[in-house]
């Protein structure tokens, strides 16, 4: 057997397999962070089925989410609206910095017809 087919016979392994997770266990989270910003979602480490058990798990957060809301008073806190499951080759959604206190004015004069 050449390297050549050894390289393509662990590639193709299954996500699921003994090798596949020791690969991905074996990762640091720099090289982790790199993969997922330079992935391509359908060339993820991630089986059919996996895929779809990470839908479901979203879409039971997401009704979870909307029972509490709609049951809830209005009072009090209003929970977070929950984050889909990571998914192999999707890097995660960045964070939303609060606006500045100079962002703000200028948005306010602008809604308010004036010239930025």
């Amino acid at each position: 057997m050449t390297w050549r087919q050894l390289r393509v016979l662990i590639q193709n392994l299954p996500p699921e397999s003994s090798t596949m997770t020791a690969l991905r266990n074996a990762m640091s989270p720099e090289e982790y962070e790199r993969q997922a910003r330079n992935g391509k979602p359908e060339e993820g480490r991630w089986s059919m089925t996996e895929q779809l058990l990470a839908g479901i798990t979203d879409s039971l957060h997401q009704l979870e989410y909307i029972l509490v809301v709609a049951n809830s008073d209005g009072k009090g806190r209003k929970p977070r609206r929950p984050e889909p499951m990571r998914r192999p080759g999707v890097a995660p959604k960045q964070q939303r910095e609060p606006m500045s206190d100079q962002a703000a004015s200028t948005l306010f004069k602008m809604i308010n017809g004036g010239a930025a």
